[in-house]
């Protein structure tokens, strides 16, 4: 007994060691047979990564994996990837490892896991999928024979097959059509090789589907167990037990679709909903929204019965009628405080001549009731495929707070307000798009009370107080519109070019608008484009540097033409009053024209724009100002701080025009690095506090013959320019007592200064050894002037003042010994040359006995050398 368990065991053993080292010999040979099978087959490139052969993985069938499998397309879609699968493992016999190359191959079973199937039709018809090889013999004398010859060595002989986690594709170009088949898990089970069997299928995929660029199914949810009667010799596909869940509306249906031999398609299909229980409208929601329907309360009825019969050309398709039903019908929520009422819905969707364009959806009936809200509409639109026209009425009361008090809907952001609507409106598609306005035919009205709306394009929510809205044949006009957002209160009427292109499609919104507010803040409608509103992990400690920053812009969907009279507006910390003027807005630009207001006790003026569609936002404005307080206006506005950081010692007015360029940082104000421009400015100021500057006091430190507090500065005009960080003053003038002053220079934007005052300087302020020079000079000589130049340079906060004081006292006072010397000699001379004409004495002690003399001699002694002594007897 022992010994055979013995032999049985290394039997086994042998075996197993065999089943193991088979693979290794036979691999390279399978692998050049399944490769050689598919691209014999197919007009396309097909690779794989890896392949492995295992015959214990599925024993007592070989397994054949194949890894990164890529099916790539010829011309015309060369280089296109048809398939890609990230794994593939076929089951065949164990006898099929043993068939030579160019013998047949059957396949019992095969699954591909992780697929993406990208198949695309171009705007000729071409199809990326047509891959499979023709055969070009077809000589009639020896068809028989050359079917033989030219059969393909795959044979397929299936018992099952399946397909998990693919996501497959359909782009018509041709057609303007787009569907996508997301989370696709597909299996079936039947015997391919007989000509006629059942398939069981089982089926599960998300549906999206596009017609011309509208989205008619989206990500609705299909479940669908389905055993189908196979004829495969005719091309016949029978539903025999069928049911389907679209989200989670159940259907049943049966009939057949059948291929013909001109590529046309037979198809005749019956369905309808199993029971009529409410709940089937609830189920049709998507999942995610109509959340747990099971215990939801319902009365009434609902039902779709639907046929869809005849032939499918390349000019026709088959005739449709779906019925869809629902007559006093309610349902609430457990978890929710109110019920929805008095539901009616009859619509149908139909189709009968066969061409496309024909098809029509009618709703017939749509009411429902909210409490005592009543609310009811009808619809029918046509001509789908091409230019679908829409004709529709909506009559009732809508309260807005009641949605997610009857239905578990999460908003992102709070919903009230009370529509009353009795509109009735004509359009089509095109028009809508395109603006054509005579093709959109509106009539009745629209009103909205205590309305809030928010979303990602308004920095604070709207609350719309109240709104109505006149609908006319030729023109939507806004009759009433008062509403506050933030801080600011907003009251308007105007025309509103293209409501329903801004409502049913992507168009701006255009109309003209008179604005009044008693007060308005920019910022309340700049939106945060950057990271701002963004949570961020919560520190004990955030420095300002670290907080993430708005970069505020122009909602892109205004395209409007606002007149406004304003009380009140903020921008910044800035206050302006009583501002009129008009603000276009179009592309994220807003452009101002004739903007006046009142700021700084004094009027600004302006024209300009500011642009917030490049990633840097920009502006351009001219500026009229008239009588700013100097003090307040340097001291709040950074950009008059960058033109005169010195400014502030001024008590006074201030006119000037300015005209600017630059960029804006991402709060909105000027990046003054990239600011470019000019100005004129008139100063009327009456004093100066040079206390309030380190620069001007070091400067009352060094000239104390200067009181800066008496100069005259009125009427003082100059000219600057700034660009590349640096401001340009040109000189110009100013006046104290009858010292004339003049000053030029420039700064920098990081407030490094140089300045130059000149002073002309009379010589009497120069100190004692000065006027004691000038007392001797006669009073036409004492009218001497003298420069006197400062130097501001260092920074505005740490300055260095620098005057040539000292050398100009010295120079002046060697120039009035000088002249003092010169007019000494000229006296002297002249009293050679001359003589005294009259006899009395003068001012030099002559007389007539020839005093004279003797005082010239002295004079010039006293020049020209040492007096000589006079002799004893003289």
């Amino acid at each position: 007994m022992k010994k055979i368990v013995k032999i049985v065991v290394s039997i086994v053993l042998l075996l197993v060691i065999a089943l193991a080292a088979i693979p290794f010999l036979f691999q390279d040979k399978l692998v050049a047979l399944v490769k050689e099978t598919i691209n014999n087959n197919v007009n396309a490139k097909v690779e794989f990564s890896d392949a492995n052969l295992s015959l214990l993985k599925n024993f007592p069938k070989a397994s054949v994996e194949l890894k990164n499998v890529v099916v790539t397309n010829f011309t015309p879609f060369e280089g296109d990837t048809l398939v890609y699968s990230e794994n593939i493992q076929l089951k065949l016999k164990l006898t099929e490892i043993f068939k030579s190359a160019n013998s047949q191959l059957n396949i019992q079973s095969f699954s591909i896991d992780n697929t993406l199937v990208n198949v695309l039709v171009d705007e000729k018809g071409n199809a990326n999928y047509d891959i499979a090889k023709k055969d070009v013999n077809v000589a009639s004398d020896t068809k028989e024979e050359t079917e033989k010859t030219s059969s393909s060595n795959f044979k397929l002989s299936l018992n099952s097959y399946e397909l998990t986690n693919a996501t497959i594709k359909y782009t018509d170009k041709q057609g303007k059509m787009n569907v996508v088949l997301s989370d696709f898990n597909h299996s079936g089970s039947g015997d391919f090789s007989q000509k006629t069997t059942e398939l069981d299928t089982k089926t599960t995929t998300s549906i999206l589907f596009e017609k011309d660029g509208t989205k008619l199914v989206n990500n609705q949810h299909l479940d669908l167990n389905a055993v189908l009667a196979l004829d495969l010799e005719n091309s016949k596909y029978a539903f025999l037990k069928n049911e389907a869940h679209i989200n989670q509306l159940p259907l049943i249906f049966d009939g057949y679709v059948q291929l013909n031999k001109d590529a046309s398609q037979e198809v005749h299909v019956n369905f309808k909903t199993p029971s009529s229980d409410f709940k089937n409208f609830l189920a049709l929601i998507p999942e995610e929204y109509a959340k747990n329907i099971s215990d939801v309360k319902t009365s009434g009825d609902f039902s779709i019965v639907g046929k869809v019969d005849g032939k499918v050309t390349e000019k026709t398709i088959p005739t449709i009628d779906i019925a869809i039903t629902s007559t006093n019908a309610s349902f609430k929520y457990p978890s929710l405080p109110k019920s929805v009422n008095n539901i009616h819905i009859d619509t149908q969707i139909k189709n009968t001549t066969g061409n496309v364009d024909d098809t029509y959806v009618s709703v017939n009936k749509l009411a429902f009731n909210i409490d005592e809200n009543k609310f009811s509409g009808n619809a029918r639109v046509s001509n789908l495929t091409k230019n679908p026209y829409i004709n529709t009425t909506l009559n009732g009361k809508l309260d807005l707070s009641h949605i997610n008090k009857v239905y578990p809907i999460e908003l992102e952001n709070e919903l009230s307000g009370i529509i009353n609507a009795n509109l009735t409106s004509k359009f089509d598609i095109d028009a809508v798009q395109n603006n054509k306005y005579q093709r959109i035919i509106n009539s009745g009205k629209l009103e909205v009370t205590d309305f809030l709306f928010s979303g990602k394009e308004m920095a604070n929510p709207l609350k719309i107080n109240r709104a109505k809205v006149d609908f006319t044949p030729t023109k939507v006009s806004l009759t009433n519109f008062n509403a506050v957002t933030g801080t600011s209160d907003l009251k308007a009427n105007g025309t509103i070019n293209n409501l329903m292109g801004f409502l049913l499609s992507d168009k701006n919104l255009q109309g003209t608008f008179n604005l009044n507010s008693d007060s308005f803040r920019v910022s309340d409608f700049m939106t945060d484009n950057g990271t701002a509103g963004t949570e961020t992990p919560k520190q004990e400690e955030t420095s300002e540097t670290e907080k993430p920053k708005e970069n505020l812009k122009i909602p892109a969907f205004l395209d409007c033409v606002v007149n406004a009279n304003a009380k009140e507006v903020y921008y910044d910390n800035l206050k302006l009053e009583n501002v009129k003027g008009t603000l276009i807005i179009k592309d994220q630009k807003a452009t101002l024209k004739g903007v006046n207001g009142g700021m700084f006790g004094g009027n600004i003026a302006l024209n300009g724009a500011v642009d917030t569609k490049p990633e840097k936002s920009v502006f351009d404005v001219d500026m009229g100002i008239k009588s700013f307080n100097i003090s307040d206006s340097f001291k709040n506005i950074e950009l008059f701080k960058m033109l005169s950081p010195v400014a502030d010692v001024l008590q006074g007015k201030l006119n000037t025009n300015i005209n600017l360029s630059g960029s804006l940082k991402d709060d909105f104000t000027p990046n003054l690095a990239s600011v470019s421009g000019k100005a004129l400015a008139e100063i009327l100021a009456t004093n100066v506090e040079p206390k309030n500057s380190k620069a001007l006091s070091l400067l009352d430190q060094n000239l104390g013959f200067v009181d800066l507090k008496k100069l005259d500065l009125k009427d003082i005009k100059t000219n600057l320019s700034f660009d590349n960080g640096k401001v340009n003053v040109k000189p110009f003038k100013l006046k104290y007592q009858d010292i004339d002053i003049e000053v030029a220079g420039s700064h920098s934007l990081d407030q490094v200064m140089d300045y130059n005052a000149t002073f002309n300087v009379p010589a009497k302020y120069l100190g004692s050894e000065v006027t004691g020079l000038l007392s001797k000079l006669n009073s036409k000589d004492q009218n001497v002037s003298v420069p006197v130049t400062a130097n501001f340079s260092g920074s505005f906060t740490n300055p260095s003042v620098k005057t040539d004081l000292k050398s100009a006292v010295s120079n002046l006072t060697t120039q009035l010994i000088q002249k003092q010397k010169n007019n000494l000699i000229d006296k002297a001379v002249g009293g050679l040359l001359g003589g005294n004409k009259d006899n009395k004495s003068s001012a030099t002690g002559t007389d007539k006995k020839g005093n004279t003399v003797d005082k010239v001699k002295d004079v010039f002694g006293g020049i020209f050398g040492k007096k000589k002594k006079k002799k004893k007897d003289e």
